[in-house]
């Protein structure tokens, strides 16, 4: 969803020459200004041979396991995405003295003190949060001001061609079939628009910004309140969304209490400004502005 957003956005930019890679024989994505090519990204061999061929002056790298629990089941592969691909990245990189903007997540936290400024400690309590900061950890090698660590929480957006559904689309798909839902009340985040998010992106790349950077939304609230905001921006029966809690689930991976951002940095280095959640949410489901509630529940 990412890739394909950045694909969007950047490709329409002139100033960019933008090629796209995925595991696809064919793009996912229509009507970009962009090339394409097939790359498995824990292929050395063949990431060495597209800087060789396309000669990037800027890598971002929207390639990792997510999926929580799927990481818990399948660590070896979670560390070879999400670390070990990184670290043949980051050298090519460093070897080629290209500019390296890598894409983390909220999860290298504990939950325990968020929302979280850049410079919190991280401390992961799942496999996947270990990989991905693993996959930190090697972006930084990656020379001296010529790599970006861009922190998101909970991205949503609009559904794009071989994407899973995300957190509003499931939402309002659930509830607009009239079926009952029950969302944890004990986790809460900074809900990230993906549109956001590759706006935040593209400005990093633009003002040529290294270090570790927040890019969220604003408003922090729990993972049900977002359910309820997504049910009264679509109209929908906000009494169908049940409470739970993180014991009510059996999951394999433990997730962080309160993670969340602080996105001051991203906001007075870059401009970053993303919109309200409803707003956004808005925006996600297609929905005219008349039917939409300004803000999110309390």
């Amino acid at each position: 969803m990412l890739g394909q957003e950045l694909v969007q956005q950047m490709g329409r930019m002139p100033e960019y020459d933008v090629l796209a890679t995925g595991r696809d024989s064919e793009p996912r994505f229509t009507g970009g200004s962009c090339g394409y090519t097939r790359l498995d990204i824990t292929d050395e061999e063949a990431l060495s041979r597209i800087f060789d061929d396309f000669e990037p002056n800027v890598v971002i790298n929207c390639a990792a396991m997510t999926q929580v629990d799927d990481c818990e089941s399948d660590r070896e592969m979670c560390w070879k995405v999400n670390a070990e691909a990184v670290e043949s990245l980051a050298d090519l990189c460093k070897m080629h003295g290209t500019r390296l903007v890598h894409i983390s997540t909220d999860f290298v936290f504990d939950g325990e003190e968020g929302p979280y400024r850049e410079d919190a400690r991280p401390n992961p309590v799942s496999y996947y949060g270990r990989s991905k900061l693993a996959g930190e950890n090697h972006a930084r090698a990656a020379g001296t001001d010529t790599w970006a660590i861009v922190r998101t929480v909970l991205v949503f957006g609009a559904p794009v061609q071989g994407a899973r559904s995300n957190f509003v689309t499931w939402v309002r798909d659930k509830l607009a079939a009239g079926e009952p839902i029950r969302v944890v009340t004990d986790q809460w985040r900074t809900p990230t628009w993906v549109s956001d998010l590759a706006d935040g992106i593209e400005r990093i790349v633009r003002y040529r910004k290294s270090g570790v950077f927040h890019v969220s939304g604003r408003e922090f609230l729990s993972v049900n309140q977002f359910a309820h905001c997504v049910a009264e921006v679509a109209g929908l029966d906000a009494a169908l969304i049940g409470e739970a809690d993180r014991t009510t689930f059996s999951q394999p991976a433990q997730r962080p209490e309160k993670t969340g951002f602080i996105i001051l940095k991203a906001e007075t280095e870059v401009g970053f400004k993303p919109h309200t959640l409803a707003e956004a949410i808005r925006q996600t489901l297609g929905i005219e502005p008349s039917r939409s509630s300004s803000s999110p529940p309390r």
